[in-house]
């Protein structure tokens, strides 16, 4: 009797060149269980050799086409992204890419039967509170600066929810709304960073003894190392829904000067702190309910936030200095 190897599974993770990707395509590639796919616009990243890499342009359905070709499941990780900035002063760089990309990814994703769907999100998608966001709480009432990315990240979710739920042949797709990430191969550019990073990269770096923040210092946002972000991916893959929401998050929120004062004390250097009242200040609190996922796949974060610092930190200092 001839018995047939099992064939692995094929993963796609779009954009992983990027913070997110990378990250994921590794672990990933670490349990040796899939056959993994990875795409990158511009700039190869250095992975093993057993991960196919492809470079896409996915503005261009012909482009989605081609890579989502027999592909069991997808990880949309691809994303025109940017710093609190860039936000403020040209978010309409957020909008037709994402939205072109998205749509042609969850189109070439049906054509080519794929199986499972995972798109990740933002939690721009809530309002302004100061309770904690559950999965339900998203009702088009987004805070002023993220009108845009808001809109955006909620009206792909719905044309998630349409191909799940709206028609005859229907696909299942999985929502991830992160909190905010960081750890190794986050983005340290001046222009593009966003505040941990930025904030490790101007402690790191500093000559004058000074180091200014935007804003004033007081924002609460949740933050989640990127290694539990990764884990919880792969957990997600067991979900049956045809539909699912999540929020991936800490579940605990922090202050930009708590976060600040983290970093100089695992730096240990006393720096002189002035808040800049003149810069681009985001949402003023952001905090995240993680019970649903705590509960349907016994998920929940085990990396500290002093933890989390001192990992990315090292890492960076290991890559840039």
């Amino acid at each position: 009797m001839v018995f047939k190897k099992k064939m692995k599974k094929k993963i796609l993770i779009t954009g992983c060149s990027g913070f997110v990707g990378i990250n994921l395509i590794l672990k990933l590639n670490k349990l040796k269980k899939y056959s993994l796919i990875g795409t990158y616009y511009k700039k190869k990243p250095h992975l093993p050799k057993n991960i196919k890499l492809i470079k896409s342009d996915l503005t261009n359905k012909a482009y989605c086409l081609k890579v989502l070709k027999n592909v069991d499941y997808v990880y949309v990780c691809s994303a025109n992204s940017s710093g609190a900035g860039i936000m403020e002063s040209k978010p309409l760089v957020h909008l037709t890419p994402n939205l072109v990309m998205n749509t042609y990814l969850l189109e070439s994703a049906y054509e080519n039967k794929v199986k499972k769907f995972i798109f990740l999100s933002s939690n721009t998608v809530y309002p302004v509170s100061r309770k904690k966001m559950k999965e339900k709480d998203s009702n088009f009432n987004f805070f002023e600066k993220y009108f845009i990315v808001g809109w955006m990240k909620r009206f792909s979710e719905i044309m998630c929810e349409m191909y799940s739920k709206k028609i005859i042949r229907k696909m299942q797709t999985i929502i991830v709304r992160p909190g905010n990430l960081y750890g190794p191969y986050d983005k340290f550019d001046w222009e593009k960073s966003k505040f941990i990073a930025a904030t490790i990269r101007k402690v790191l770096e500093n000559k004058n003894g000074i180091i200014k923040v935007w804003g004033d210092g007081k924002d609460l946002k949740d933050f989640l190392y990127i290694d539990d972000f990764t884990d919880a991916l792969i957990k997600i893959l067991k979900i049956k829904d045809i539909f699912y929401v999540a929020n991936i998050a800490m579940g605990k929120s922090y202050s930009i000067k708590n976060i600040l004062k983290l970093i100089l004390k695992i730096q240990k250097v006393n720096l002189k702190i002035l808040y800049d009242l003149s810069k681009p200040q985001m949402i003023p609190v952001r905090n995240i309910d993680i019970s649903k996922i705590k509960k349907d796949l016994n998920w929940r974060p085990r990396v500290t936030i002093q933890e989390g610092l001192k990992k990315t930190i090292d890492w960076y200092k290991n890559c840039y200095q």
